[in-house]
């Protein structure tokens, strides 16, 4: 089992945080968050659950503010956001089921 290590974060990383945070629920009020600490490139993500068909949404709603502050305050943070699991397995599963659509001849 792994053991949670809290998060060390700046005061301003955490205002950062809190914002980013305060944009996407008054847009999505459902979403859920979880703050993690990330490699790839190295810093901190917010990992945001939202029950939408498009995640490009999220992105669209933080995309402006979240530039300022990666490139102008020189903030590693960033945004991953993902859809619920049991909406991911029911949209496979209705691709599954999905009648394939017909092919037109080519003439």
């Amino acid at each position: 089992m792994k053991t949670e290590n809290p998060i060390r974060l700046t005061p301003r990383m955490k205002e950062a945080i809190d914002e980013l945070k305060g944009l996407i629920t008054a847009r999505f009020s459902q979403a859920t968050f979880v703050v993690e600490e990330g490699f790839d490139p190295e810093g901190v993500y917010l990992v945001t659950t939202v029950d939408i068909a498009d995640t490009d949404d999220v992105i669209a709603v933080i995309g402006d503010r979240l530039v300022e502050l990666q490139v102008d305050e020189g903030l590693p943070v960033y945004v991953t956001p993902l859809r619920p699991i049991e909406r991911v397995v029911a949209e496979l599963r209705n691709r599954q089921t999905a009648i394939p659509p017909i092919s037109l001849p080519l003439t």
